[in-house]
């Protein structure tokens, strides 16, 4: 029983660091209804960016969050603009070639810059565990889970207590309506596509100290992202959220009980299974981000 409690509580953490990069991506599907093939990649800028601003200039990651922050935001204002924009009256094929491309630039970039090394920071602080009852908790993953809480509440009071929120979700819904309503639809597009960068930018900032940083890194979170995205419901920031703790309690479940290499067979047939029988997901609703 101590095991599965204590497999229980890891996959509980593992589940906040999917979350924080989960919400930006549904974000911005939810808003603009395009796929971003290259949120992976934002992830992995962040992380290099959190081992400069360690390395270089000795700030801890978490003291950098903001900062990185704001570059993931600019970074994901320019993509939108620069190459979204122009596009989204083309095909879905067309959207998606783009930010695949913009993926693989990115991760061919990095490995120019940074070459092929695996790299990591040395820091005391986020990488300790204390125990509570009796059972082992990572301070990383336990600081990860909270923020990714708070954001996720701060998202939804965001969307449904502000003006900007709720012309976010006005344009969600229907953007030629919003637009008629004087919701200026091309600038919301920049910003939805802007903040879901943020929030990936935040994760790499907290993501750091717990992992290595490599130029591929971001295919390790964002397959798993996408799955979660499309299990809770492509565009619901609820389902982004309660779908990222599912899949990390069943990654650490299967990861013991079924067998390490085996665990995403098991949350990919678990995935297949919902798409089935719910099409939507388990908090897909329609349009929206709720």
């Amino acid at each position: 029983m101590d095991i599965f409690l204590q497999l229980v509580i890891n996959g509980l953490l593992l589940g906040g660091a999917y979350a924080i990069i989960s919400i930006g991506l549904t974000l911005i599907f939810g808003v603009i209804r395009v796929v971003n093939f290259a949120h992976g990649e934002f992830l992995m800028v962040a992380m290099y960016a959190a081992y400069l601003f360690s390395t270089q200039l000795g700030w801890h990651p978490y003291v950098a969050i903001v900062p990185i922050a704001i570059l993931l935001f600019g970074l994901g204002a320019l993509m939108q603009r620069a190459i979204i924009q122009p596009l989204l009256s083309a095909d879905g094929h067309i959207q998606i070639f783009a930010t695949v491309g913009v993926s693989t630039a990115l991760m061919n970039l990095a490995l120019l810059v940074f070459g092929a090394d695996v790299l990591a920071i040395q820091t005391d602080v986020g990488t300790g565990t204390f125990f509570v009852g009796g059972f082992s908790i990572g301070e990383g993953p336990l600081i990860t889970l909270i923020a990714a809480l708070l954001l996720a509440w701060g998202m939804h009071v965001f969307l449904t207590r502000t003006y900007l929120g709720r012309a976010f979700r006005a344009v969600a819904q229907h953007q030629y309506a919003a637009s008629l309503m004087g919701v200026n639809v091309p600038v919301i597009y920049i910003l939805a596509f802007a903040i879901g960068s943020a929030f990936v930018g935040v994760g790499g900032a907290l993501l750091t100290p717990q992992y290595p940083v490599f130029p591929t890194i971001g295919s390790y979170f964002v397959l798993t992202a996408f799955v979660i995205v499309v299990l809770g419901g492509m565009g619901s920031l609820t389902g982004a959220l309660f779908g990222s703790l599912l899949i990390g309690l069943v990654d650490s479940l299967a990861g013991y009980y079924v067998a390490p290499d085996l665990k995403e067979v098991v949350y990919f047939a678990i995935f297949i299974l919902i798409l089935v029988f719910r099409p939507t997901g388990l908090f897909g609703l329609g349009r929206g981000s709720e």
